[in-house]
């Protein structure tokens, strides 16, 4: 069974080492999507102690506003621990607030690219 393994990041400094810490563990095909919370997009609608004229230090908290969403696909439950693990490693336990979000979903078909051939080929083995 093949597993996607999904990251929503809340500090974007950290992405870089998540994604050396995957890459350590043998992952490949790493895609890495800028996303935000339905609850951050609400926040900024609420403001209202917005300046008319902002200054550059509050646009780009504006910009930190936003997450990181990293996925791939591995092949089996020890990949995924070895994910955890490593994403655990970079930015600390996933259960304290504000570190992110990891979860897990079973692959029962991929389509499309290099991934699809190892699929097709291992499942007429």
């Amino acid at each position: 069974m093949r597993y996607m393994v999904m990251l929503v990041l809340d500090n974007l400094n950290q992405c870089p080492s998540v994604l050396d810490a995957w890459e350590s563990t043998g992952v490949r095909g790493i895609t890495i999507l800028e996303s935000t919370g339905l609850a951050k997009v609400k926040g900024k609608e609420l403001r209202d102690d917005l300046p008319l004229m902002p200054g550059l230090t509050r646009l780009l908290r504006g910009q930190e506003q936003r997450h990181r969403t990293i996925f791939t696909v591995v092949e089996s439950e020890e990949d995924v621990d070895r994910i955890i693990e490593a994403t655990e490693s970079v930015i600390g336990d996933l259960n304290l607030p504000h570190n992110g979000v990891l979860f897990v979903l079973p692959v029962v078909r991929m389509v499309g690219g290099q991934a699809s051939k190892k699929f097709e080929e291992e499942e007429t083995k």
